[in-house]
């Protein structure tokens, strides 16, 4: 086993109140892109959490999760798409892996460790050759996107291309969800970015039969906990709230680019749960916003990239615009 890169991460208040002061319950966490609006949590049953879960619950969610991403591809609920980033490289043998970035750094680290030789591109024709390919999409955090079509293509040049839509529901036109059963193409979902409920720990590989039925073997009989399957059951049926939610977290999008313009940021890209901007000095404009504890994320091989997640209310927006104002 190799020793991986350092895993930077956002989140982490207790860090951001040990370094700035204040209690954790003071601060504002925009450092990931974590819906600040989350779905309201449901009723859930004694049962789901006395009992292992079982499989007709197992093959209720699944059936929702089809429902919500289009799909009819064979599908495995895991804990994350975390934790399908680390079961992927474990498929078969090591080799020679591409991943586009910069992006999220745990696909590089995971591979890492399990031996794969990985290389860095910055364009999605040079992955082309790869024995296994990784595409963020949309790109965390500068939400680069690529077609549908692209990447389809590219599926046929690679010899596995992985998918990560982690950031894909509030566009669900771009998603590959609905071809993943379709030749060496793995796709992976999270639940808990969109819904806001990381703690539940959901997410979901989708592609050909072979390979999911091996992510399922890799990840053991009760990969999911039973509140976890009742909790996503429900929220990815509900419709009219994840219409809603698509609704407002564009137009607070909008929101956050016009207060951080205003301070002089520039926009360097983003989706609607996250803004990425150039600042002069990254490390200064997150110092900044920490005096009113709100937690920025800055980026180890940028030193003018901040990014911030969507803020959630008056209670939220009003300390970030008095942050930003602030000489």
């Amino acid at each position: 086993m190799q020793a991986s890169a350092t895993r930077d991460h956002g989140g982490d208040i207790g860090a951001a109140a040990a370094r700035f002061g204040g209690k954790e319950d003071e601060w504002i966490d925009l450092s990931t892109g974590i819906n600040q609006m989350p779905y309201p949590v449901p009723h859930v049953p004694p049962s789901a959490w006395q009992c292992l879960p079982t499989r007709g619950a197992r093959d209720e969610l699944v059936a929702a999760a089809r429902e919500a991403y289009g799909s009819d591809a064979p599908m495995v609920p895991l804990a994350g798409a975390q934790a399908a980033i680390q079961l992927v490289p474990r498929l078969g043998p090591t080799g020679k892996a591409s991943v586009l970035g910069p992006t999220y750094n745990e696909h590089a680290a995971a591979l890492r460790t399990q031996g794969w030789q990985v290389r860095e591109e910055r364009q999605l024709e040079a992955l082309r050759g790869a024995d296994l390919a990784v595409v963020v999409n949309p790109n965390n955090p500068d939400g680069r996107v690529h077609s549908p079509d692209d990447l389809a293509a590219l599926s046929n040049e690679v010899g596995l291309l992985v998918v990560d839509e982690s950031f894909a529901d509030p566009t669900p036109s771009m998603s590959l969800a609905p071809r993943a059963g379709q030749g060496r193409l793995v796709v992976l979902r999270s639940f808990g970015k969109f819904y806001g409920l990381a703690g539940v720990r959901l997410g979901f590989a989708l592609g050909p039969a072979d390979l999911v039925r091996d992510l399922a073997e890799l990840a053991g009989p009760w990969a999911v906990s039973g509140p976890a399957m009742a909790i996503g059951a429900i929220a990815l049926r509900d419709v009219r709230w994840a219409e809603a939610t698509r609704t407002r977290l564009a137009r607070d999008a909008q929101r956050l680019d016009s207060l951080a313009a205003n301070s002089g940021w520039k926009l360097a890209g983003g989706t609607s749960l996250f803004r990425l901007f150039e600042t002069p000095a990254a490390g200064a404009a997150q110092e900044k916003l920490a005096t009113r504890h709100v937690w920025s994320r800055t980026f180890p091989w940028s030193p003018h990239l901040v990014r911030l997640g969507i803020p959630a209310g008056e209670q939220q927006w009003q300390p970030l615009q008095d942050a930003l104002r602030t000489p």
